[in-house]
């Protein structure tokens, strides 16, 4: 088979270093990569919002299965234009894929299905939202309705933080059309955790546990960010857990896309806290997480490919699941500034001597190449993933790895795995 990923960080690469380790795979290529990745495929300068250049990359080179990493082309609507050209695609329609894209939307389906997940109120008029920000119980939570990369979400712990929250999304444009609508809610206690499963109809795979660390800081301080680590598997996630999970919010959630006319196919990931009350849904997302894709990967103990395959054929129930014994961590190598301005071009080195190191990978999320060294290219540059027996050997490891690494203004949380 010969298999195209979209997309471009660290996310795509353990996607594509997976992919290419299936015997079923003889070729990978990369929509459009980075410098890591292409050291296990052939990166393709097409941007991931060109729909009608990769699906004439696709056909032009008899591409026989395309991976998705990244939500804005899934609801662009690339899975549609694939399907009516009859090209394998994994993901979900544009109108699926809302249940991402769209807070709103999000919302109002666990309301209708009876979703546990926190109180809220949709505002499109600061004055209405200022006026309820005025009244309402701190601390709240406000997210941009659209797409902002992650990073529309605002923990405010006080009215001012509230209102100066609302002011940056409606009224400066902060995050562009994706703040024409935002959601305030309250504020949920407890753990998170982040579930993915593979859909397809009414078929779903859970595929192991995991949690992000989104704050930029220590101690989950700072503003929130794309990822900045994190690990598999959760130990406070055990079976009877992941068996409510999957009952109360899973299923309900297929069969509520279902009822809305848009049957789910592809990764459904939803963030969840751990309350006093049981699971509450956080956020849905349409694809694999970003970085806990990176973890999952160095644990899954079967062919990617089977798994997608099984998926797009209808017969995902029978696809075989495995993963390794013991726990995975991945620490997120950030820009000096991330998740604010920051510079690239600086010079990378260790990166040899960190992935020399046993039960090691890392995963490129923003580098390039310049005579023959490595530069950093982005915010996240680094995901530095571990396996180990445990969670504390798993972070021992990528630690010891992370500590081979060097570039100027280099940036990591250094508790990655520590509030379990």
């Amino acid at each position: 088979m010969k298999v195209l990923v979209v997309g471009s960080g660290g996310r795509e690469h353990a996607l594509a270093w997976k992919i290419a380790r299936s015997s079923r795979v003889k070729k990978v290529f990369a929509a459009p990569g980075n410098a890591g990745i292409a050291q296990e495929a052939e990166c393709v300068d097409i941007s991931v919002a060109d729909t009608e250049g990769l699906l004439k990359f696709v056909t032009g080179n008899a591409i026989d299965l395309t991976v998705v990493g990244p939500e804005a082309p899934l609801a662009e609507g690339i899975v549609d234009a694939f399907r009516k050209a009859k090209a394998p695609i994994f993901g979900p329609t544009a109108r699926a894929a809302e249940i991402e894209s769209s807070k709103v939307f999000a919302k109002n389906l666990m309301h209708q299905n009876a979703i546990p997940t926190a109180s809220y109120r949709v505002f499109n008029d600061f004055r209405l939202i200022e006026s309820h920000l005025e009244q309402a119980e701190m601390p709240v939570v406000l997210k941009a309705d659209g797409l902002a990369a992650g990073k529309g979400v605002i923990v405010c712990s006080s009215r001012e933080s509230a209102l100066a929250a609302a002011r940056l999304m409606m009224k400066e444009k902060a995050f562009g059309r994706a703040g024409h609508r935002v959601v305030v809610e309250e504020c949920l206690v407890g753990r998170e955790a982040s579930i993915q499963a593979l859909v397809s109809g009414d078929a779903i795979v859970m595929l192991e546990t995991s949690q992000d660390h989104k704050r930029a800081f220590d101690n989950d301080e700072g503003p929130n960010t794309g990822g900045m680590g994190a690990y598999s598997p959760v130990p406070f996630i055990d079976e009877q857990m992941m068996r409510r999970i999957e009952r109360d919010v899973i299923i309900p959630t297929v069969h509520g896309m279902s009822r809305e006319d848009r049957p789910y196919a592809g990764v459904l990931y939803v963030g969840l806290m751990i309350t006093e009350d049981g699971p509450k849904v956080l956020e849905y997302n349409c694809r694999f997480g970003d970085p806990e894709t990176q973890p999952l990967m160095m644990r899954l103990d079967a062919d990617l490919v089977d798994l997608i395959e099984s998926s797009l054929g209808g017969n995902l129930s029978e696809a075989p699941l495995q993963w390794k014994e013991g726990a995975s961590m991945c620490v997120i190598l950030a820009s000096g500034g991330y998740p604010k301005e920051y510079e690239k071009g600086k010079k990378i080195t260790g990166l040899d001597e960190a992935g020399d190191m046993d039960d090691v990978m890392v995963f490129h999320s923003g580098t390039g190449r310049e005579d023959g060294g490595w530069l950093t290219n982005g915010g996240r540059v680094l995901g530095v993933t571990a396996l180990g027996r445990d969670i504390n050997s798993a972070r021992d490891r990528a630690y010891g790895a992370v500590g081979r690494i060097r570039f100027e203004g280099m940036h990591f949380r250094k508790d990655i795995g520590k509030k379990m």
